[in-house]
């Protein structure tokens, strides 16, 4: 028995190496990785950048305190101040982490206003923030709040793609919305561009702040270095993490200036968070997500596994029914008849395909960034494989019954 929290479903499967998209068990069979420790390998693995800047970073300083100047750290925040809307960057060792100091920050920016009663956060059903009291709470899920006593108030949700419904649920109370461009966990849901842009015009007129939480679909994984970029307009604050480590535990929080500012001494801490080792390695993710033609190659290749997966849907139409998502966070739903959990299982342990499901029986797909068309081919090859033994095994229960 393991010595482990029972909190996750593991599979026996343990990986002895990776090289790129690939990973390989112990007993050496190679697996395509579709998952990408869900979307957090954006370089795949043993990337040579990433490993050398390891090797050197070992021999220097691991951790000393946020008391101290951190360079490694004004680095990586001044790099991300340059390349997005933020002018304030607090770094953090997840993305749940990452979530809270977003909810800290917008709640006290009203409050050193003398707004006290803005406090409420507008989220939206189907999303995923995190496992903390927190953000299970911003979430919503009934599933992951049951449990653990009364929800942390402050939110009210909504259905996502319904700006009527956000309009709607405006009060005096309101100090933000909080929203993933591109629902990962919840089903692969994007959110349009007007919706989107909808939402950046309620603040504005209301007065309210925009939260992003790009953990899952930033970094360049729909093409752009933040999926919000696709709509043209800027958050206030937005939650990073998953690919800004390439698989290093890193989080941050980014804000623009007026927002963060209420953020002084004592309101906020994190003990490892953005440490040098960590901010090393965050700084060699970056060099390679923002080299000339890296988010350009994603966006390619995003579009070819779309069009993959449209030849797919015209293949098996009956068992799947939706193609869902944005990029290379890309999913689609089966038919119920399939249960996603039993596919995933099959994908792995027969065609050596690692994937994720996600809610609405929905499978998906979050290859590493550096993915090519030959990878993405062999993908779709071993879903329609799995599909097609799927049809077989059901017309022979029919032949039988």
């Amino acid at each position: 028995m393991s010595a482990l929290f029972g909190t996750y479903a593991r599979s026996p499967l343990a990986f002895e190496r990776g090289e790129g998209v690939r990973l390989f068990s112990e007993d050496g069979t190679r697996y395509l990785d579709f998952h990408a420790g869900i979307a957090v390998n954006a370089l795949g693995h043993a990337h040579p950048h990433l490993v050398e800047t390891m090797r050197n970073a070992a021999d220097k300083v691991w951790h000393v305190s946020n008391v101290f100047t951190i360079p490694e750290a004004e680095r990586l925040a001044q790099r991300l101040v340059d390349a997005t809307f933020a002018d304030s960057v607090f770094f953090t060792n997840s993305g749940a982490e990452a979530v809270e100091c977003a909810i800290k920050t917008a709640r006290h920016y009203f409050w050193a206003k003398g707004e006290t009663e803005r406090y409420e956060i507008i989220a939206f059903t189907g999303s995923f923030h995190g496992r903390t009291l927190g953000t299970i709470a911003a979430a919503g899920n009934a599933h992951y709040v049951e449990g653990f006593g009364p929800a942390l108030e402050g939110f009210v949700h909504v259905k996502p793609n319904d700006i009527k419904l956000v309009e709607a649920a405006i009060t005096a109370k309101t100090c933000a919305i909080l929203i993933e461009p591109v629902q990962g966990e919840g089903g692969v849901t994007a959110m349009s561009v007007d919706y989107l842009r909808g939402l950046r015009a309620l603040c504005d007129k209301h007065g309210l702040l925009l939260m992003f939480d790009e953990i899952q679909c930033g970094y360049g994984r729909t093409g752009r270095f933040f999926a919000h970029e696709w709509a043209g307009i800027e958050p206030d604050i937005m939650a990073v993490a998953k690919g800004i480590g390439g698989g290093f535990p890193l989080g941050a929080c980014l804000a623009k200036g007026d927002v963060a500012k209420s953020m002084v001494p004592g309101t906020h801490g994190s003990t490892y968070g953005g440490n040098p080792l960590a901010c090393t390695i965050g700084n060699a993710v970056l060099d390679k997500v923002l080299e000339p033609g890296f988010i350009e190659h994603v966006d390619k290749m995003g579009q070819r596994l779309t069009w993959h997966l449209q030849q797919l849907q015209q293949r098996f139409p009956g068992q799947v029914l939706e193609l869902r998502g944005k990029g290379l966070l890309a999913g689609f739903k089966l038919n119920d008849s399939i249960v996603v959990r039993d596919f995933v299982a099959r994908m792995r342990d027969d065609h050596q395909l690692l994937t994720q499901g996600a809610s609405d029986n929905v499978l998906r797909l979050l290859p590493p960034l550096i993915v090519t068309e030959a990878d993405i081919e062999e993908a779709v090859d071993k879903i329609a494989a799995a599909l097609t033994a799927l049809d077989a095994e059901a017309a022979k229960e029919h032949v039988t019954a």
